[in-house]
């Protein structure tokens, strides 16, 4: 699967810009395009109408940086889609996909992670959104129904993704499940801007477009956004209702690896944030020391029976 060209890319974004935002008069004449003609898009960033036509067309080579800026500003673009219309002028006209080693944590990665404990949810995500790994409230916070030890196995490690679109209790975890996937797309998009040679990054796109049909219909808007900070609105089996602040932290000795940390949005789920560490510190507890677990059982009174 091609992920994506300068001159798709231009389509999407001159198609959602109308005469009237950039302050062309139509003197009310029909139009077949829904947004601006490409001879207008082309006058209004000062370049010819038959170079636009050629770098719409992928005939035109590689477009200077003024020219792209200048696109970019009549087509309204915001930071991100900014860059990732660079990126894709970057390209080579012929590339070919490779197959990039799997993805593991930095060590400072991992010892950041480890530094939070378990009080505070955590997880790192890879350049595809692959989990590389994530302490136990992370774990129990977003995938409790998937096994911690997932991610160390090359075979087995989720993949926030396919887990969005294609896993249906990941899906009713997400209150505001919408609005994140709009996100979950927008940044795969960048991502693959990024990367446009990455097999495993493609494989993942064309899969996902295939298996669901919500992530072609996002992923044919040409939508792109980094994702850095945002707010999850969750129905978590084990605590209820839960609202969660994300934020992510780069890692300069790895770029493409996002440490994402969780907080809470609000006093009621500060306090479910609790009750689900406390929690996970139990479980952990027990399975170190299962013999006290089971002596701590067997000592508690049975609810059914008489206390007398």
């Amino acid at each position: 699967m091609e992920l994506e060209s300068l001159g798709a890319y231009l389509k999407t974004r001159r198609d959602r810009v109308t005469p009237a935002d950039v302050g062309l008069r139509t003197y009310g004449t029909a139009r077949r395009v829904p947004g601006l003609r490409r001879e207008e898009l082309a006058q209004l960033a000062g370049v010819s109408a038959g170079y636009y036509t050629r770098l719409e067309q992928g005939q035109a080579g590689t477009a200077s940086r003024q020219v792209l800026d200048a696109l970019a500003g009549v087509l309204r673009l915001g930071p991100s889609e900014t860059a990732h219309l660079h990126n894709l002028a970057r390209q080579p006209a012929t590339s070919h996909l490779v197959r990039p080693r799997p993805e593991r944590p930095h060590q400072r990665v991992l010892a950041l992670l480890a530094s939070l404990g378990d009080s505070t949810p955590a997880v790192v995500l890879g350049r595809r959104g692959d989990v590389l790994a994530w302490n136990r409230t992370g774990h129990a916070l977003v995938a409790e129904h998937v096994g911690f030890e997932a991610p160390h196995d090359l075979a087995r490690r989720p993949s926030i993704p396919r887990m969005f679109f294609l896993d249906s209790l990941t899906r009713d975890l997400h209150r505001n499940w919408d609005e994140l996937a709009r996100i979950h797309v927008a940044y795969l998009r960048l991502t693959a801007g990024r990367y446009p040679t990455d097999a495993r990054l493609a494989e993942l796109i064309g899969e996902l477009a295939m298996r669901s049909r919500d992530f072609a219909r996002l992923w044919a808007r040409g939508d792109v956004a980094d994702c850095t900070v945002g707010t999850m609105h969750l129905q978590h089996p084990t605590v209820g209702d839960v609202g969660i602040d994300y934020q992510v932290w780069l890692q300069p000795e790895s770029p493409d690896h996002r440490l994402e940390v969780y907080t809470p949005h609000d006093t009621a789920s500060a306090d479910a944030l609790r009750l689900l560490s406390s929690q996970v510190a139990g479980q952990l507890a027990g399975q170190r020391n299962p013999g006290a677990v089971r002596a701590g059982v067997a000592g508690r009174p049975d609810r059914g029976a008489s206390l007398s």
